[in-house]
């Protein structure tokens, strides 16, 4: 069954068991004042609107997931759990991938399994009536792998307490900035971007989901070494997979041989992902993830900020970095 017109102007029906998923379908979040009827299996939208940030702390999240915070920072972590940490469209699925290649000991048939959005919970999603991320969290046998996109001051106080194991990854400002643009631009659940030249000052500023990605980057620099964390940067997995994927080995304590090194490598390059329906999000429908103009696995390349900043945006980013990143000794790759 199809999406279906509503006798209400500017509204649409959607099926329920389009939504009724055992995880995150979308990377994107629903808007605010949707209307959940209950007592009919379609979801009501209204047809033409983006959704609004709301705040914590000062940082702007869904609308969504600030209703459930309660849950999310009451969260219980173990000691044995993995959490991949990241910025926005800094390599999560990515790094999701080789994660679970790793963990699947290189199977490619069980990595096959599901989406990749159902294979390690979201911490912060919450989608009401769907179980939310701490929900499936909770439902995991040990050892659980997670992911998030949450900032270090956000993070809920459990995975500081038992000592738990953090993957951190980081791509330059520049990219990132242009990935996250494009990003907006098909997801129909996410606030409207509008033009590059508005979203520069939008990034910039930090009026994204998740905030300012100076904080969130020197705020989880700053911890690489008091806590078990591996830092990576997506520049250095572009560079040299195998030399970056053998890191994340040893992090998550497997041993495997090299014609399974050979295998993960392999899958997990960007020409092989975004043919996998599995993580190019081909199974996102339209109105969600519309990438009728735009794949949701776009260049996946490092410089492509150089097609989009212009002359004097490049100049003026550039002293907005040095003095947003001073005393920071973290050090970013801009090209290859």
């Amino acid at each position: 069954m199809g999406l279906c017109s509503c006798h209400r102007e500017g509204t649409a029906l959607i099926p329920w068991n389009v939504l009724s998923v055992p995880t995150d379908p979308w990377p994107g979040p629903w808007a605010a004042d949707f209307s959940w009827n209950l007592k009919l299996p379609f979801l009501i939208i209204e047809m033409g609107t983006r959704p609004t940030l709301r705040e914590v702390e000062r940082i702007p999240l869904q609308a969504s997931t600030v209703d459930n915070w309660s849950q999310i920072q009451g969260f219980e972590a173990r000691p044995d759990d993995l959490l991949i940490c990241t910025y926005p469209k800094s390599g999560t699925t990515w790094i999701q991938e080789i994660v679970d290649m790793i963990e699947q000991q290189g199977d490619v048939e069980k990595c096959q399994r599901t989406i990749i959005q159902h294979r390690h919970p979201f911490l912060e999603w919450a989608r009401p009536p769907q179980p939310s991320g701490v929900e499936k969290a909770n439902l995991m046998p040990p050892p659980r792998i997670l992911r998030t996109h949450l900032p270090v001051q956000l993070l809920p106080p459990s995975f500081w307490e038992v000592n738990c194991k953090f993957l951190y990854v980081a791509r330059n400002a520049k990219d990132c900035m242009v990935s996250y643009y494009h990003f907006q631009r098909i997801n129909q659940m996410l606030p409207d971007p509008g033009t590059w030249e508005e979203y520069f000052e939008s990034f910039t500023n930090g009026k994204v989901s998740w905030g300012s990605w100076y904080d969130h980057v020197k705020g989880w620099w700053e911890l690489k070494d008091k806590c078990q964390m591996l830092f990576l940067f997506y520049e250095d997995i572009k560079r040299d997979p195998r030399h970056e994927i053998q890191k994340v080995m040893q992090f998550m304590g497997k041993n495997l041989d090299e014609t399974v090194l050979d295998t993960i490598v392999e899958e997990t390059s960007f020409e092989k992902m975004k043919a996998n329906p599995m993580t190019n999000r081909s199974t996102v429908p339209r109105f969600i993830l519309d990438q009728s103009t735009c794949s949701f696995m776009r260049k996946g390349t490092v410089g492509d900020w150089k097609n989009h900043f212009t002359v004097v945006q490049n100049e003026r980013f550039d002293e907005i970095y040095r003095k947003k990143m001073e005393g920071s000794s973290i050090h970013f790759c801009t090209e290859l």
